[in-house]
């Protein structure tokens, strides 16, 4: 690891020490990109993207972060992650390789690319590290860009633990908000939307936010020319430049290959940042890419030789080396000592790595040999198959199981206690390759939702009937004064109390740092709320319309939903994002986009209550939980009567968990949110014509129906309707999936079942509008009584 430097305080021999340090490390990660793309063109990796050019901008970064700051950062950061100690060498190539055995990859278990870093912030329950004792590195994410909404939040944190002493208790988080978080972003990257955004953001919100510019003057093969007004990002932000009276930035630039002015630079700008609680910007010129952009190419196909030469002269370690001679830091043979030494380090931690993996397969390959070799003693032919997997020297684990499924295919016909061998280790394996490569897709520690205790709404005499905002005011009102990790922000929210009255005297109550308007920037509301959550508060980020949660789908979809997957449940971030849809008027304000929601947000819970109470119920749940949701609010219920509960901010609903509305015996017809007010006009018309409908709320559509109610009743009713807002063959055919395959309803049907949707198109404004592209009472009713009518003709005769 690297150390600050401090000339008042050190010798020269110290400073030499520390500046032959840092050489070092910049080497020995300048020969893990070098070999690290060799090991891919060879064929041992699958793909490559490297930090060559870097390496001396890091080194003086590296220096300014202390523990328990944060980084939010993307995948040049190699040497970033050398110099501080959260990555080794071998670790590195490890990942590259995708070595999921425990602790090879400690970043994400062999699940990401390489470059692609995290630190432990979660125990193996869901509990959480000391994240103060920690240099704490945030999940990287491949999507340029994608690090700087989630940079936000982890800086936002930070203003919170300083300004609001009710969270002092909270030791293992923060010591007095002194904390900086910090980013890196790629000139190129700076185009992006959700970049101009978080600076906007950080710029209002003023948190100790640092984000370093990496310019090497281009985007893969698009030079800056094209990318940026002025090529220049720095001059593009000078009106974000702080003065007085008027907060904003503290905006430096440096050229990335002066070693001395970098440490100087980091040093001051990360003071500013740390002390004065400013956001800063530190914009890195003159960089290089030395081996182009990744694996994938050559970057010599789209740089001109004046350039590719300038490149080699302005290469930021032979940049350093040029000046630790013209220092007297080392000599000749001092460097080229420390140069050779970092070869051998970084080969020999590359095949100490890749021996690691071969190693954790060797194993599985000599057992699957043996036990297809057994079955060939009945079916010879099957000697051919444990022949070819013997004959492959490297073998990985799909060759190993495509041998063994092959083996168990062929030898269907053939029934001998070598082949029940074969298929016990294959099941057996089974459940280790599904800890390798398919669990942790949410946290599933001591905290999960389904281990939340469920609590019934209690009512007596004096329970009101009262609008259904003011039992979702009450539940907030309750969880705020129980625990002050809560909370809340979004458009209109604070002052105003939501647009729906929701949080309606609330702010006054609790305070503007606690639930807090925000401007109009949906992606980092949701990086706000990821960054507060990865810190150990309990965020509900709201977006005022589902319509608008798609300008912030990117956020939710590529960073949250994917959080506890990507890094084998090592991170965390329970944000509940609060929203509110279904029916209401027009294109922008009915949105339904469920199955838009249900493609891109698994690892979150996906949250569709009915009313409010049931919302409340859910959000009791959420507030004692660690794992991410969306809860989608019923546009029209908010003015809707209800009974409040006694104990409004303690009961809770279990998600997951159906419920039957209404019991029925001919037909079962699944709903959610507004939908069921619809269905349950229909059957009450359905009623008076002799059929008795079974209504069903499954609550949450992620996860759905987990004890198998819907088949339950669908064995009863032997007929299914879906009755769904979205698209035709949008969330209803995820219902259908759910109830006929995985539940195995199929069986039970004794005619088609049938789906009941939108229309194709968004709702066109007015009641009218809603009537004849939304389902409708009557479109429920008839559409049940022409499943009836096809069951028995006889009974229901023909309608039209």
């Amino acid at each position: 690891m690297t150390n600050a430097i401090n000339a008042s305080e050190l010798s020269f021999n110290d400073f030499k020490s520390i500046v032959k340090s840092d050489y070092k490390i910049a080497c020995e990660s300048r020969q893990a990109s070098v070999l690290g793309r060799r090991e891919v063109l060879t064929g041992k990796a699958k793909f490559g993207i490297f930090g060559d050019g870097k390496e001396v901008p890091q080194i003086a970064m590296a220096k300014a972060f202390k523990n328990g700051d944060w980084r939010s950062g993307y995948y040049r950061d190699q040497t970033f992650a050398f110099a501080t100690g959260i990555s080794t060498i071998k670790e590195f190539f490890a990942q590259l390789y995708a070595n999921p055995t425990n602790g090879a990859d400690p970043f994400s278990g062999g699940r990401q690319m390489n470059c692609h870093f995290a630190t432990k912030s979660v125990n193996e329950d869901g509990s959480w590290n000391d994240l103060t004792q920690i240099k704490n590195c945030s999940s990287d994410i491949s999507p340029t860009g994608g690090q700087m909404a989630r940079l936000v939040g982890l800086a936002y944190a930070s203003k919170l633990f300083r300004k609001n002493r009710e969270l002092d208790y909270l030791k293992h988080f923060s010591v007095n908000g002194n904390e900086v978080a910090f980013g890196t972003i790629g000139n190129a990257s700076t185009s992006e939307g959700v970049f101009f955004e978080a600076i906007n953001a950080a710029g209002v919100l003023q948190i100790p936010m640092a984000i370093s510019i990496w310019d090497d003057a281009y985007g893969i093969s698009v030079p800056a020319k094209y990318q940026t007004t002025k090529e220049d990002i720095s001059e593009v932000l000078k009106g974000f430049q702080r003065e007085p009276g008027k907060p904003g930035y503290e905006i430096y630039k440096v050229n990335g290959w002066d070693y001395p002015s970098l440490c100087e630079v980091y040093e001051k700008a990360i003071n500013v940042c740390r002390d004065e609680h400013v956001p800063v910007l530190i914009h890195v010129t003159e960089l290089t890419q030395p081996q182009g952009h990744s694996t994938s190419g050559s970057h010599e196909r789209y740089k001109s030789k004046d350039r590719l030469s300038w490149e080699v002269e302005h290469d930021c370690i032979l940049k350093m080396r040029a000046w630790m001679l013209d220092s007297a830091v080392a000599t000749e043979e001092e460097i080229a000592e420390i140069e050779k030494e970092a070869k051998i380090f970084v080969r020999n931690a590359q095949k100490e790595a890749w021996n690691e993996f071969l190693d954790s397969i060797k194993p599985e390959q000599k057992q699957a040999i043996d036990l297809i070799s057994g079955i060939a003693k009945h079916q010879p032919e099957l000697a051919k198959i444990a022949a070819n997997l013997a004959s492959i020297a490297d073998a990985q684990r799909r060759e190993v199981f495509v041998a063994v499924r092959k083996a168990i295919r062929l030898s269907a016909n053939t029934r001998s206690a070598e082949r029940d061998e074969l298929l016990a280790w294959y099941k057996e394996q089974e459940v280790h390759n599904y800890d390798r490569y398919n669990s942790k897709l949410h946290t599933d520690g001591k905290e999960s939702p389904a281990k939340i205790a469920i609590i019934e709404p209690e009512y007596d005499e004096l329970s009101k009937m009262v609008d259904g905002r003011e039992v979702l005011n009450a539940c907030f009102n309750e969880n705020f004064a129980r625990d002050q990790r809560l909370v809340a922000f979004g458009e209109d929210l604070g002052n105003i109390g939501d647009v729906n009255q929701g949080f309606a005297g609330l702010q006054a109550k609790y305070g503007e740092l606690r639930i807090t308007d925000t401007g109009i920037r949906e992606m980092t509301i949701m990086g706000q709320g990821i960054g507060l959550a990865m810190r150990g508060l309990k965020p509900i980020a709201e977006i005022q319309y589902l319509d608008y949660l798609i300008f912030a789908l990117n956020v939710l979809s590529d960073d949250l939903a994917s959080l506890a997957y990507r890094t084998k449940g090592i991170q965390k971030a329970p944000v509940i994002v609060r929203t509110r849809g279904h029916r209401l008027e027009g294109i922008w304000h009915s949105g339904s986009p469920i199955s838009m929601l249900l493609g891109s947000l698994r690892g979150m819970h996906l949250c569709v209550p009915r009313n409010m109470t049931q919302a409340a119920g859910m959000y009791n749940t959420l507030f004692r939980a660690d794992e991410p949701a969306v809860v989608i609010e019923c546009l029209n219920g908010y003015r809707l009567k209800e009974k409040l509960p006694s104990n409004v901010g303690d009961f809770t609903v279990s998600l997951g968990k159906a419920e039957v509305l209404e019991e029925g015996t001919d037909i079962t017809v699944v709903s959610y949110g507004s939908s069921l007010r619809i269905v349950q006009e229909a059957a009450e018309e359905l009623a008076l014509l002799g059929i008795s409908v079974e209504i069903i709320d499954p609550q949450t559509l992620l996860p759905f129906d987990i004890d198998h109610i819907c088949v339950n009743s669908l064995s009863k009713t032997n007929k299914l309707l879906v009755v769904d807002e979205d698209v035709p063959g949008g969330a209803s055919a995820y219902i259908l999936q759910k109830v006929l395959e995985e539940q195995k309803g199929y069986f039970h049907l004794d005619g088609q079942p049938k789906t009941l949707s939108a229309k194709a198109h968004r709702p066109p404004f007015g009641s009218d509008g809603d009537y004849f592209s939304k389902p409708s009472v009557d479109d429920v009713t008839e559409a049940i009584y022409q499943m009836m009518h096809d069951a028995n003709p006889a009974k229901y005769p023909a309608l039209f």
